[in-house]
């Protein structure tokens, strides 16, 4: 049975540490462990049903608490985006998601405090004191119930309209332990597929389909049911697991598990990712200077 997760450290543990092609270090910095996953060759992405290139995955202690823009997390997730990100140019930032939907508002609550840039240029940059400024856009998609259009579809027209020179995607995941939830951010190269954590797979957002580099953050809100169930009580045979199956999704549809405090864990982490963003973009302001200006 598959044991559904977007996390790249969790299908390593689901394929076996012996996975050939798959380079992993972890180390600790300020009570966070940061652990670095790179899948070398086609053969280990499809052991570990992963794309080939760089998963960084941050595990932090569980948001109950506010943080000031200076928290060390924030430094820390801003250094390893920027680690992926091209040194100068435009950079579109994207959220996605359905903000009518808590677990999947990740997206676009994050992208909504990310400061766009692009505007601000000659006399305008200048007389504010703000020249020193990365260029950035930002968008939030919406989904494809909500507009018609495919979300790929919509960044693909407007990169070819303001040609960034990358494009940062934020977005809702699924691990498969409930204590993963809210406590880990995930960072990649490989770009996305959209409504990939739910199993709505649609086209995917990366370097192939955009032409420009693609850099994906995510957080996990969400747990499979079946995945949880089947690793709580230790099940592995397939007839069990079918008979699970038949349980927990009578009509062929999925069910998914998220915290009842799922509203106060998406505003902390969309808090989080946009911060940390923002430190990543604009390495010539302070975070102070950046949150009065949004």
């Amino acid at each position: 049975m598959e044991k559904r997760t977007d996390l790249a450290v969790e299908a390593r543990e689901l394929a076996g540490e012996d996975v050939q092609g798959v380079e992993l270090k972890t180390r600790k910095e300020n009570g966070t462990e940061i652990t670095r996953l790179v899948v070398k060759n086609h053969r280990a992405g499809v052991k570990l049903r992963k794309e080939q290139g760089t998963y960084i995955t941050i595990d932090i202690p569980a948001m109950t608490d506010n943080f000031p823009v200076n928290d060390a997390r924030v430094e820390i997730i801003g250094r390893e985006i920027r680690r992926l990100l091209p040194v100068n140019g435009l950079v579109l930032v994207c959220g996605l998601g359905n903000t009518e939907i808590t677990p999947d508002a990740l997206g676009p609550k994050s992208a909504s405090r990310v400061l766009a840039t692009r505007h601000i240029t000659g006399e305008l940059a200048r007389s504010t004191g703000l020249d020193n400024l990365r260029p950035v856009a930002v968008l939030s998609t919406g989904v494809t119930g909500q507009t018609g259009i495919e979300t790929s579809e919509y960044i693909e027209s407007i990169v070819r309209n303001v040609k960034p020179n990358a494009v940062v995607v934020i977005d809702a995941l699924a691990s498969r332990r409930v204590s993963r939830l809210g406590t880990t951010v995930q960072i990649s190269d490989t770009g996305i597929s959209p409504g990939a954590g739910v199993r709505n797979h649609r086209r995917k957002i990366n370097r192939d389909t955009l032409g420009v580099p693609v850099i994906a953050i995510g957080v996990p809100t969400v747990v499979d049911s079946l995945t949880l169930v089947s690793d709580l009580l230790r099940i592995e045979d397939e007839k069990t697991s079918g008979e699970l199956k038949k349980l927990l999704s009578p009509r062929g549809s999925t069910m998914v598990v998220t915290p009842k405090e799922i509203d106060l864990l998406i505003d902390r982490a969309s808090r989080l990712v946009s911060l940390s963003l923002n430190r990543a973009l604009q390495t010539e302001v302070d975070l102070s200077t950046i949150e009065a200006l949004i």
